[in-house]
C-alpha cells in the first residue's frame, strides 16, 4: 500500500491527460473524473487510475485534487453543490486549481473552503500539452508556506520549473499577466503579418527575419509554426480561451485600478473572432481572422511564399 496522498484529478483534457499521466507515474494513487471524452480517461485508467462519478465522492477518498478546467464558473460549480468537492471534503483537503481563472473568484472559493478547513492553492501553467506529456509545465503557485510544502511533491511529477508567487490568488494573477503578454503578442504578430501581406512581404519573410533577432522567443516560435509554417499543432490553445483570459485581465486591471487600454484592444480582437465563431479554433489562426478583416488572404499569401 502506498505512503503517498491519494491524489484525485477534474479535467484531463489536453493539459490535464499528461499532468495525470505524470502523477501515476510519481507513484501516486489517481482517482479521476471522467467527461464525455472518454479516450483520456480511459488511457489513464489503463495505466491504474481509479474512476468515480461526482467530484463529491473524489474528495471523500482523496488527500489532493487537482483541477484543470476552463473557466472560473467550472471550478465554483465543480466546488459547490450536493455532488460538489465541498459536499464531500474532510478537514485538511488541499485543492490544487491549475485553471487560469479569476482571481477574485479563487479568494471568495479560498474563504469558503477555510471555514471547512480546505485549503485552496492555484497553480495555472505555462506552456503546451506537449510538456504536459513529458512533464515540463511550468507552475506559478499562489498558496499559504505549509499548503504548498505538502502539494509541492506533487507538482514537481509534472512540471520543469516551479515558482511560488505568494499567497492563494497570486499564481491566478500572475498567469493573467503573463497571458496578457501573450496575446498582446499574437495580436501584435497577427496585424504585422496583414500590413506586410498587403505591402508586398511574405509571411515567410517576416518569420525568417524576426525569429532569430532579439524579437525571437518561444511564443513566437510555436505561433508562427503555426501561423506560417504550417503546422496546426505547434501552438493548441483556443481563441475562446483566449478571450476569456484577456476578459479576466480587464477584470483584474479594473479591481486595481488600473488603465488598459491595450488590454481593450487585445480583447476587441478575441472577442470579435469568438463572435464570428472561431472560438474553437487555436490561437495563431487569428492571423488569418485578421487578415480577413483587413482584406488580405494569409494562407494564400503562405502559400504562394513557398511556391516562391
Amino acid at each position: 500500500m502506498s505512503d503517498k496522498p491519494t491524489v484525485g484529478f477534474i479535467g484531463v483534457g489536453l493539459m490535464g491527460h499528461g499532468m495525470a499521466k505524470n502523477i501515476l507515474q510519481g507513484g501516486y494513487p489517481l482517482v479521476i473524473k471522467g467527461n464525455r471524452n472518454r479516450t483520456p480517461v480511459d488511457s489513464l485508467v489503463g495505466m491504474g487510475a481509479s474512476e468515480v462519478g461526482t467530484a463529491r465522492e473524489m474528495a471523500a477518498r482523496c488527500d489532493i485534487i487537482h483541477l484543470c478546467l476552463s473557466n472560473s464558473p467550472q471550478v465554483e460549480a465543480i466546488m459547490r453543490g450536493p455532488d460538489g468537492i465541498l459536499a464531500g471534503a474532510r478537514a485538511g483537503l488541499i485543492v490544487v486549481d491549475t485553471t487560469t481563472a479569476d482571481p477574485t473568484s479563487t479568494m471568495t472559493l479560498a474563504e469558503e473552503m477555510s471555514a471547512q478547513g480546505v485549503h485552496m492553492v492555484d497553480a495555472p501553467l505555462g506552456r503546451t500539452p506537449k510538456e504536459a506529456e513529458e512533464g515540463m509545465l511550468d507552475a506559478m503557485v499562489g498558496a499559504s508556506e505549509e499548503a504548498f510544502a505538502k502539494v509541492k511533491p506533487v507538482i514537481e511529477c509534472w512540471t520543469g520549473s516551479i515558482n511560488h508567487i505568494g499567497p492563494v490568488g497570486s499564481g491566478h494573477k500572475m498567469k493573467l499577466i503573463m497571458n496578457f503578454m501573450s496575446m498582446s503578442y499574437a495580436s501584435v504578430y497577427s496585424e504585422a503579418l496583414s500590413i506586410a501581406v498587403k505591402s508586398g512581404l511574405t509571411p515567410q519573410s517576416v518569420r525568417d527575419v524576426m525569429g532569430p533577432s532579439r524579437m525571437g522567443c518561444g511564443f513566437f516560435d510555436t505561433f508562427f509554426s503555426a501561423a506560417v509554417g504550417g503546422d496546426p499543432n505547434a501552438h493548441k490553445f483556443a481563441i475562446a480561451n483566449a478571450a476569456k483570459d484577456v476578459r479576466y485581465v480587464a477584470n483584474m486591471a479594473m479591481a486595481a485600478g488600473v488603465m488598459n487600454p491595450m488590454g481593450a484592444a487585445v480583447r476587441n480582437y478575441f472577442d470579435q473572432a469568438e463572435a464570428a465563431g472561431k472560438g474553437q479554433d487555436f490561437v495563431p489562426t487569428i492571423a488569418n481572422h485578421i487578415a480577413e478583416l483587413n482584406g488580405c488572404d494569409l494562407p494564400a499569401a503562405v502559400k504562394k511564399g513557398n511556391a516562391g
